[in-house]
């Protein structure tokens, strides 16, 4: 081996030492180099008894920094983010502040911005289950013979859905079961149970904390449908009047139009109907000729083809009576 050789493999040695060193040095500065970055993570709420969040979001963004050797073991299970609902009033778009940690020591959460909400009064009331049942063609519903219950629920029978939930979705709330083209009698299993409020269908599937529950959501019906509907003619009466016509004045004729109105149902209901009532009015204001339109109240288990009835009250003088004078 000649002295030039060697020579050659020392300068090689030491400029491979030199580019392992400069990249030792390199990773060594990009671990240890100060960051910062964002992270989504989940939202945890703290909230009092009786107040529910409708719809809050279940994320937000953070952002964190620390070296980048930490930072490299920071996930979204290891950064907790909670909102202190803790003495909020129910509101809509209620603020309330956003808190943020960090489990990876050497790693600073800064915390984000606060959140808006909707917060409401958290209440458990019991609906009964309705059954809304339609006959098949040339058949008809007998309502003594209708019966839902609902098995393992706190009310079986009859059925009862435990709801706990927001105040404001329990405006005029309903828990209905649907059936239709029913003939004969019927054992319905496990029927799906719709909750429905003042705006309609109810969405449980919208978030709330805590979480909005039903106890039950399906229901066994019993129905009964007889063959045959019947029709029938029965006349319109008219009620009392609420207030009748002021002093010195009375009601002199009364006519109704139609007089008769010809209903459709249950045999069982019809069979018991021999005239239909008509709304009371009020004739307090009335010293000349008066006509209403008032909404005809067939019975249940029984329909009409006319919805409204005109009454018409004839008023005149009591020759008996002077008329109170004006003040």
């Amino acid at each position: 081996m000649t002295w030039g050789l060697i020579t050659n493999e020392w300068r090689l040695k030491l400029l491979a030492l030199g580019l392992a060193v400069l990249m030792l040095g390199a990773v060594a500065y990009s671990q240890t180099r100060p960051k910062i970055t964002s992270l989504t993570v989940g939202l945890n709420y703290t909230v009092p008894p009786n107040i529910i969040l409708v719809d809050p979001p279940g994320k937000t963004t953070v952002i964190i920094s620390g070296l980048a050797d930490a930072l490299s073991r920071v996930e979204p299970n290891n950064i907790v983010a909670t909102v202190d609902a803790i003495g909020a009033k129910p509101g809509s778009a209620v603020r309330l502040n956003v808190t943020a940690r960090s489990l990876v020591s050497g790693v600073t959460v800064q915390n984000p911005p606060p959140i808006a909400v909707n917060i409401d009064t958290q209440q458990a009331i019991d609906i009964p289950v309705q059954v809304n049942a339609r006959a098949a063609v040339g058949w008809s519903i007998d309502p003594t013979k209708t019966l839902a219950t609902c098995p393992g629920a706190l009310n079986p029978n009859p059925c009862k859905v435990h709801f706990n939930g927001p105040v404001s979705w329990e405006n005029n709330l309903k828990a209905v079961v649907t059936l239709t083209d029913l003939a004969g009698e019927q054992h319905s299993l496990n029927r799906p149970i719709q909750l429905q409020n003042a705006s309609g269908p109810l969405d449980l599937s919208v978030r709330t904390v805590p979480q909005t529950t039903a106890d039950v959501t399906s229901a066994d019906v019993l129905t009964a449908a007889v063959q045959g509907t019947t029709t029938s003619s029965v006349p319109l009466v008219d009620a009392s009047p609420s207030q009748g016509p002021p002093p010195g004045y009375r009601v002199t004729a009364i006519s109704i139009s139609p007089l008769v109105v010809t209903i459709t149902g249950d045999p069982s209901v019809l069979q018991r109907v021999r005239s239909i009532v008509l709304p009371a009015v009020d004739l307090s204001n009335s010293t000349s000729d008066a006509t209403f339109q008032v909404a005809i109240p067939y019975p249940n288990g029984a329909s009409g083809s006319v919805a409204n009835a005109t009454i018409k009250y004839t008023i005149a003088r009591n020759p008996n009576v002077s008329p109170s004078p004006s003040p």
